[in-house]
């Protein structure tokens, strides 16, 4: 039963509630403050990416990525907390600041800095079109009628659906699948990158695809949320001095068999 008096409690808690809403939301945290004196980093890497994030046979994670992000912790003097999600967790996963950042090969495009913050690029990949020799694809338009595999949430899906309207895209969370997925048969045809066709073709050394053409090559950057531009700078600072001592390059060629490029941290982006 709500007396007079539990009336006026429960009004005057709600007026009291509408008032706070009012009021200004205090400032969003310092992320870089925050590493700093926890001694801890957040950092996020999308797993199954042949080369770039993976488990080695003894279970344990590696990499270009996650070697790059052990790295960006020591120079933190910080604690690394990998948090492993998948491809299509990464902006998200940023955006809800479930990690500091993000290490996980996502390529900087005009969509994505809408939503969350990049560093300059600390790496490169080419996203392809690739399939089995006797599939006669040269273009987008040749895909047209085609099924072709895609990982959900790539640039890879998003070129593919934008030039390519007419092919029946088959869609899968993440690379381990869809490499899954080529490995059984099941596909003829894929838009990937190069490291993930590589992990592909070992699987099925009898039927091996073949790149058809190139799509883009992709810049990649560490992906932070917005209005963390302390943390940012830190991270272009770091990524410039790693670059220039040949600390990122010796990381990335140990995977990819190949050097970064030497214009990477100038490029426009």
């Amino acid at each position: 039963m709500i007396t007079p008096f539990n009336r006026r409690a429960l009004l005057a808690g709600a007026a009291g509630l509408g008032a706070a809403s009012l009021l200004p939301l205090p400032a969003r945290a310092d992320s870089l403050g925050d590493i700093r004196k926890n001694k801890k980093v957040r950092i996020a890497v999308a797993m199954g990416i042949p080369l770039f994030a993976f488990m080695d046979a003894g279970l344990t994670p590696t990499g270009s990525d996650v070697e790059t992000a052990r790295l960006v912790a020591k120079a933190l003097d910080a604690e690394l907390e990998l948090i492993q999600i998948t491809n299509a967790a990464r902006v998200p996963t940023i955006q809800t600041r479930k990690a500091d950042i993000l290490i996980g090969s996502l390529a900087i495009t005009p969509e994505r800095k809408r939503a969350i913050d990049f560093s300059i690029p600390y790496a490169t990949l080419d996203i392809i079109v690739a399939g089995v020799p006797s599939v006669a694809v040269k273009d987008y338009p040749d895909l047209v009628g085609k099924r072709i595999g895609v990982t959900r949430a790539t640039v890879n899906d998003l070129m593919v659906s934008q030039n390519a309207r007419g092919a029946e895209i088959i869609r899968f969370e993440d690379d381990a699948t869809l490499i899954t997925a080529v490995a059984s048969g099941q596909l003829d045809l894929v838009s990937t990158q190069t490291a993930v066709l590589d992990s592909m073709n070992q699987k099925r050394p009898g039927n091996r695809l073949e790149v058809k053409f190139v799509q883009q090559e992709l810049n990649l950057g560490i992906a932070l949320p917005k209005g963390e531009d302390a943390l940012k700078s830190w991270l272009n600072d770091w990524i410039r001095t790693a670059f220039n001592n040949g600390e990122l390059n010796k990381v990335f060629s140990q995977f990819h068999g190949r050097d970064l490029p030497k214009d990477l941290i100038n490029r426009e982006v």
